[in-house]
């Protein structure tokens, strides 16, 4: 894709986005590809399923080769090329992005606190029907069907092994309480028990 953009002639004002829908497959049949150290892969909300390669090249603005470790989402990408363009930012179009223009250029944060996921369903890869919100270091994950909480502190546990709800109720009560009021402010369904 770079060679023809190159060939074209159109490198220099041309924005290329390239990032995963998922992680790697890892299924409850089997592991057709390594997700490690990340737990789990498509599907599932634990690392393996959501956190992705992503890779943006924005000439004359990104810096090659640079690397930024901020936690974005896909639904960023909407207000990101909005603003790349030149076009006026209309959150009613994009509720749950924002721009990733300032960090980018470097010019400054996210205004963000906390990322959002939501998977109402049971997927062909053996994922559970859940939510998960993440703030900072700290990711928790609400699993509908096993009517638990999970909490990861992926600063120190990147592979999600070890659960510190039990350890830390106030951080658990905390992030609950924002995915609730997140679910109920965009309107997310929830699943009903099969009997």
């Amino acid at each position: 894709v770079l060679d023809a953009i190159d060939e074209l002639g159109l490198e220099g004002e041309t924005v290329v986005l390239f990032m995963s829908d998922n992680g790697g497959l890892s299924t409850s049949e089997g592991h057709p590809t390594s997700n490690l150290p990340l737990r789990a892969g498509k599907g599932w909300l634990y690392e393996g399923g959501i956190r992705e390669p992503m890779i943006i090249k924005w000439p004359g603005h990104t810096v090659p080769g640079s690397v930024i470790d901020v936690p974005v989402i896909s639904t960023d990408f909407y207000p990101t090329m909005l603003e790349m363009a030149g076009l006026p930012l209309d959150r009613s179009q994009h509720a749950d992005g924002v721009s990733l223009v300032p960090l980018l250029k470097r010019s400054g944060t996210l205004e963000r606190d906390a990322l959002y996921w939501h998977y109402p369903h049971y997927g062909n890869q053996g994922g559970f029907p859940a939510s998960a919100v993440r703030m900072g270091r700290y990711k928790l994950i609400e699993s509908f069907e096993h009517e638990r909480l999970q909490l990861f502190d992926l600063e120190n546990d990147i592979g999600e092994q070890d659960d510190l709800a039990d350890e830390n109720p106030d951080k658990v009560r905390e992030m609950y309480e924002l995915l609730q009021r997140w679910r109920r402010e965009v309107d997310a369904k929830l699943p009903t028990p099969n009997p």
